[in-house]
């Protein structure tokens, strides 16, 4: 399984005297799955900028206190899983820079490719940073822009030197900024709510305000939200190269994406799945939480009873690393425990998003093998992967992927299943709805929709090389 993708949120409200910060605490918490290592918020009330971030859940980094400091009609909040920077308070975000005309705060969703050599040319330059992580890079680079541009050109200017993915938004005295990548990798998306708009990684976060969703971020496009009120640019036109995985695991089901409910996605995907690979089984059960719409649609499409046979701990947060087998295998099951009587004698289709190094799926065949399964059939709701990603997910490097050495037979070895099935890249995507050139498939294909050193480009839309020297 993967990890998750960071989450943004935006929001002006049209009354001044309305408080916005218990709104983005709400709307963060129905974005808790793409990132649970840190979480901050801030807002402008109309003269300065206060922000608070910390680490841990929304939950763990909020009280009510806290709310109540954050007072303004206008603010923007990120949930933060690393993919770029350390883990510490100082990569929290939104991050905050501040300059000679005032200062800014930026939160950011997904991965720059061109960071290091950016980030060098800001300090032969004498800018100081004080994180790892490429947003404050993005913040550097903004302001330098904001002192030589109008608002909407700095934007452009900015988004002219990024080479990689990302959902952004900004807080900017009383405006909120929200820019996607003109890929549109990572997701967008606009919502109206009563009193003014907002924009988020996903749909579900409008929902959680009662709002209406009104379109998705289009590719290479800037919304500008001042005073409850919205204006769009459209800075640049490219094919779109959306992330593929946001379908297969990162988005929550009950998200809209370019007009498709992931949820529906993820059964079409199962039925393709259970076509693709058939399997003589008595029981399809989910490997949760991310495997269990995959499996509605592989019942589904298959006829083969659906039934829990694995149960999530979801009050398990992250597991030491434990040097004794026997506590490994404690570890596993402190997250998943099986429901004996549901195994027991029975031929098995367990369903799961992805492998990516295989160590725990190997041990949860062996937990429902040691439960009584007669037979393990691993049906898998995303093509192998063979490479790792530079535009957002915390994935294995290529050493590390379990598929990217060993053919479909040595993975169906090294975790002692029966049959192990892959959808194929071709039944993903008929699942998805959306033409293969509209969807980053990099993980799964090894060719990538910009350039990245030392890897193949299926397109030459944006190229590093285009932007090194324009950073002044």
């Amino acid at each position: 399984m993967l990890r998750d993708a960071c989450g943004v949120i935006g929001i002006s409200l049209r009354d001044p005297s309305s408080s916005v910060a218990k709104s983005i605490y709400y709307a963060l918490h129905s974005l808790q799955h793409r990132g649970q290592e840190a979480a901050g918020i801030s807002v402008h009330d109309g003269k300065a900028m206060r922000t608070h971030r910390g680490m841990g859940l929304v939950s763990e980094v909020f009280d009510d206190a806290q709310i109540a400091l954050l007072r303004g009609s206008v603010g923007i909040g990120h949930v933060r899983y690393p993919t770029t920077g350390e883990s510490c308070i100082e990569n929290a975000q939104p991050l905050l820079v501040k300059y000679r005309d005032g200062g800014i705060a930026v939160a950011h969703n997904g991965n720059l490719v061109n960071t290091r050599a950016l980030r060098e040319q800001l300090e032969a330059a004498g800018d100081i940073f004080h994180s790892t992580s490429d947003t404050e890079v993005v913040a550097h680079l903004f302001v330098r822009e904001l002192q030589r541009h109008d608002l909407v050109d700095a934007v452009r200017a900015l988004t002219r030197k990024l080479v990689g993915s990302y959902s952004m938004v900004f807080l900017y005295g009383n405006t909120v900024l929200a820019v996607r990548d003109p890929l549109g990798i990572k997701p967008l998306c606009i919502g109206k709510l009563e009193n003014g708009f907002m924009v988020a990684s996903e749909s579900v976060a409008v929902d959680t305000l009662t709002g209406k969703l009104v379109r998705d971020v289009k590719p290479g496009e800037l919304v500008v939200i001042r005073e409850g009120e919205i204006e769009c640019h459209v800075l640049s036109h490219n094919t779109p190269a959306h992330c593929i995985f946001e379908y297969i695991y990162f988005a929550r089901p009950d998200s809209i994406m370019d007009g498709r409910l992931v949820y529906d996605v993820r059964v079409n995907i199962g039925g393709v799945l259970a076509e693709e690979h058939p399997a003589d089984a008595d029981t399809v059960a989910p490997i949760p939480d991310s495997g269990i719409t995959l499996a509605v649609g592989y019942h589904q499409r298959s006829g083969i009873r659906y039934r829990e046979c694995l149960m999530k701990n979801r009050y398990v947060g992250r597991t030491f690393i434990m040097p004794d087998q026997s506590m490994r295998e404690t570890a596993v099951r402190l997250k998943l425990n099986t429901i004996r009587p549901n195994i027991d004698g029975h031929k098995l289709v367990l369903v799961d998003d992805s492998i990516v190094r295989g160590t725990t799926s190997v041990r949860i065949v062996k937990m429902v093998r040691d439960a009584g399964a007669k037979s393990v059939h691993i049906r898998i709701g995303s093509p192998p992967i063979v490479a790792p990603c530079y535009l957002g997910i915390d994935m294995a490097s290529r050493d590390e992927l379990i598929a990217a050495h060993k053919t479909i037979a040595g993975v169906e070895a090294v975790l002692d299943a029966d049959s192990l099935g892959y959808v194929s890249l071709d039944g993903l995507i008929r699942a998805i709805g959306i033409p293969k050139e509209h969807l980053c498939t990099g993980c799964l294909t090894g060719y990538y929709p910009v350039e990245i050193p030392g890897e193949n480009c299926n397109v030459s839309q944006t190229k590093i090389t285009e932007y090194l020297n324009d950073t002044s």
